[in-house]
Protein backbone atom coordinates (compact mmCIF):
# COMPACT_ATOMS: atom_id res chain seq x y z
CA UNK A 1 0.00 0.00 0.00
CA UNK A 2 1.57 3.45 -0.88
CA UNK A 3 0.82 6.39 0.53
CA UNK A 4 0.53 9.62 -0.58
CA UNK A 5 0.88 12.74 1.50
CA UNK A 6 0.42 15.92 0.17
CA UNK A 7 2.22 19.23 2.00
CA UNK A 8 1.41 22.87 1.38
CA UNK A 9 4.03 24.79 1.70
CA UNK A 10 2.84 28.98 2.17
CA UNK A 11 4.63 31.97 1.70
CA UNK A 12 3.59 36.06 1.84
CA UNK A 13 4.59 37.96 -0.42
CA UNK A 14 4.03 42.27 0.36
CA UNK A 15 4.55 43.56 -3.31
CA UNK A 16 4.46 42.42 -6.69
CA UNK A 17 8.19 42.64 -6.71
CA UNK A 18 8.61 39.95 -3.99
CA UNK A 19 5.54 37.67 -6.41
CA UNK A 20 8.62 38.33 -9.34
CA UNK A 21 11.54 36.89 -6.67
CA UNK A 22 9.24 34.09 -5.91
CA UNK A 23 8.92 32.79 -9.85
CA UNK A 24 12.55 33.48 -10.48
CA UNK A 25 13.52 31.28 -7.14
CA UNK A 26 11.20 28.83 -9.05
CA UNK A 27 12.90 28.71 -12.37
CA UNK A 28 16.55 28.49 -10.82
CA UNK A 29 14.94 25.08 -10.16
CA UNK A 30 13.32 24.48 -13.56
CA UNK A 31 13.65 21.23 -15.58
CA UNK A 32 12.09 20.14 -18.72
CA UNK A 33 8.16 19.21 -19.05
CA UNK A 34 7.60 21.02 -15.86
CA UNK A 35 4.02 22.44 -15.64
CA UNK A 36 3.34 25.14 -13.41
CA UNK A 37 -0.65 25.58 -12.55
CA UNK A 38 -2.02 28.42 -11.40
CA UNK A 39 -5.44 29.39 -9.55
CA UNK A 40 -6.69 32.48 -8.00
CA UNK A 41 -9.23 35.10 -8.73
CA UNK A 42 -8.76 38.03 -11.32
CA UNK A 43 -5.82 40.40 -10.04
CA UNK A 44 -4.09 38.12 -7.67
CA UNK A 45 -1.41 37.90 -8.95
CA UNK A 46 -0.97 34.99 -11.58
CA UNK A 47 0.18 36.61 -14.47
CA UNK A 48 2.65 38.80 -12.25
CA UNK A 49 4.37 35.63 -11.56
CA UNK A 50 4.01 34.38 -15.28
CA UNK A 51 6.31 37.52 -16.03
CA UNK A 52 8.96 36.98 -13.49
CA UNK A 53 9.44 33.39 -14.19
CA UNK A 54 10.04 33.90 -17.92
CA UNK A 55 11.68 37.27 -17.26
CA UNK A 56 13.88 34.83 -15.29
CA UNK A 57 14.34 32.67 -18.06
CA UNK A 58 15.55 35.17 -20.21
CA UNK A 59 12.29 35.95 -22.27
CA UNK A 60 13.04 39.22 -23.83
CA UNK A 61 9.49 39.74 -25.20
CA UNK A 62 6.22 41.21 -23.21
CA UNK A 63 4.78 38.69 -21.22
CA UNK A 64 1.03 39.13 -21.27
CA UNK A 65 -2.20 37.04 -20.01
CA UNK A 66 -2.81 34.91 -23.31
CA UNK A 67 -6.74 35.43 -22.43
CA UNK A 68 -7.79 35.58 -26.11
CA UNK A 69 -5.17 33.42 -27.85
CA UNK A 70 -5.38 30.85 -25.03
CA UNK A 71 -1.25 29.63 -25.31
CA UNK A 72 1.30 32.18 -26.34
CA UNK A 73 4.44 30.05 -27.22
CA UNK A 74 7.26 31.89 -26.18
CA UNK A 75 10.95 30.70 -27.34
CA UNK A 76 13.71 33.23 -26.66
CA UNK A 77 14.90 32.40 -23.03
CA UNK A 78 16.86 29.51 -22.59
CA UNK A 79 14.11 26.49 -22.61
CA UNK A 80 10.67 26.87 -24.27
CA UNK A 81 7.87 28.41 -22.05
CA UNK A 82 4.06 27.43 -22.70
CA UNK A 83 2.07 30.33 -21.17
CA UNK A 84 -1.91 29.38 -21.46
CA UNK A 85 -5.07 30.80 -20.06
CA UNK A 86 -7.65 28.53 -20.10
CA UNK A 87 -9.86 30.61 -18.12
CA UNK A 88 -12.55 31.11 -21.39
CA UNK A 89 -12.30 27.44 -22.61
CA UNK A 90 -14.63 26.02 -19.86
CA UNK A 91 -13.10 22.46 -19.89
CA UNK A 92 -13.33 22.26 -23.87
CA UNK A 93 -9.21 21.18 -24.57
CA UNK A 94 -9.97 18.56 -26.80
CA UNK A 95 -8.90 20.49 -30.10
CA UNK A 96 -6.15 22.27 -28.22
CA UNK A 97 -3.28 19.66 -27.97
CA UNK A 98 -2.97 20.19 -24.50
CA UNK A 99 -1.38 17.11 -23.69
CA UNK A 100 1.24 17.88 -26.33
CA UNK A 101 2.84 20.82 -24.97
CA UNK A 102 3.63 18.81 -21.72
CA UNK A 103 5.95 16.71 -23.71
CA UNK A 104 7.86 19.69 -25.64
CA UNK A 105 10.60 19.70 -23.60
CA UNK A 106 9.26 23.51 -22.36
CA UNK A 107 7.79 24.30 -19.38
CA UNK A 108 3.79 25.42 -19.41
CA UNK A 109 2.85 27.55 -17.04
CA UNK A 110 -1.36 27.44 -16.82
CA UNK A 111 -3.72 29.71 -15.59
CA UNK A 112 -6.91 29.41 -14.43
CA UNK A 113 -6.11 25.51 -14.44
CA UNK A 114 -8.79 24.83 -12.25
CA UNK A 115 -10.63 24.74 -15.20
CA UNK A 116 -9.33 22.19 -17.09
CA UNK A 117 -8.34 19.90 -14.32
CA UNK A 118 -9.43 16.45 -15.69
CA UNK A 119 -7.07 17.52 -18.11
CA UNK A 120 -3.74 18.28 -15.84
CA UNK A 121 -1.36 16.02 -16.02
CA UNK A 122 -0.36 14.25 -12.27
CA UNK A 123 3.08 15.39 -11.64
CA UNK A 124 2.88 19.37 -11.92
CA UNK A 125 2.93 22.37 -8.97
CA UNK A 126 0.20 24.36 -8.06
CA UNK A 127 0.35 27.33 -6.84
CA UNK A 128 -2.83 29.13 -5.17
CA UNK A 129 -2.85 32.48 -4.97
CA UNK A 130 -5.39 34.60 -2.57
CA UNK A 131 -5.60 37.81 -2.07
CA UNK A 132 -4.80 38.98 1.41
CA UNK A 133 -4.76 42.92 0.49
CA UNK A 134 -4.33 45.46 -2.03
CA UNK A 135 -0.47 44.65 -2.17
CA UNK A 136 -0.36 41.32 -0.14
CA UNK A 137 -0.81 38.11 -1.55
CA UNK A 138 -0.31 34.32 0.01
CA UNK A 139 1.07 31.92 -2.45
CA UNK A 140 0.18 28.29 -1.36
CA UNK A 141 2.26 25.92 -3.36
CA UNK A 142 1.27 21.98 -3.24
CA UNK A 143 3.66 19.73 -5.16
CA UNK A 144 2.22 16.78 -7.04
CA UNK A 145 5.30 14.24 -7.40
CA UNK A 146 9.08 13.86 -6.00
CA UNK A 147 10.25 16.72 -8.66
CA UNK A 148 7.92 19.20 -7.33
CA UNK A 149 8.25 18.31 -3.70
CA UNK A 150 12.19 18.80 -4.02
CA UNK A 151 11.55 22.17 -6.02
CA UNK A 152 9.48 23.51 -3.04
CA UNK A 153 11.80 22.42 -0.62
CA UNK A 154 14.62 24.12 -2.36
CA UNK A 155 13.01 27.60 -2.33
CA UNK A 156 10.73 27.72 0.31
Amino acid sequence: MVVVIEMDYKITTRNETETVEIAQNLESEKFSNMVICLYGDLGSGKTVFSKGFAQALGIDEPVTSPTFNIIKEYTSGEMPLYHMDVYRLDGKVDDLGLEDYFHKNGIVIIEWADTIKDYLPTDRLDIKFKIIDEDSRMLVFIPHGRKYEDICEAIL
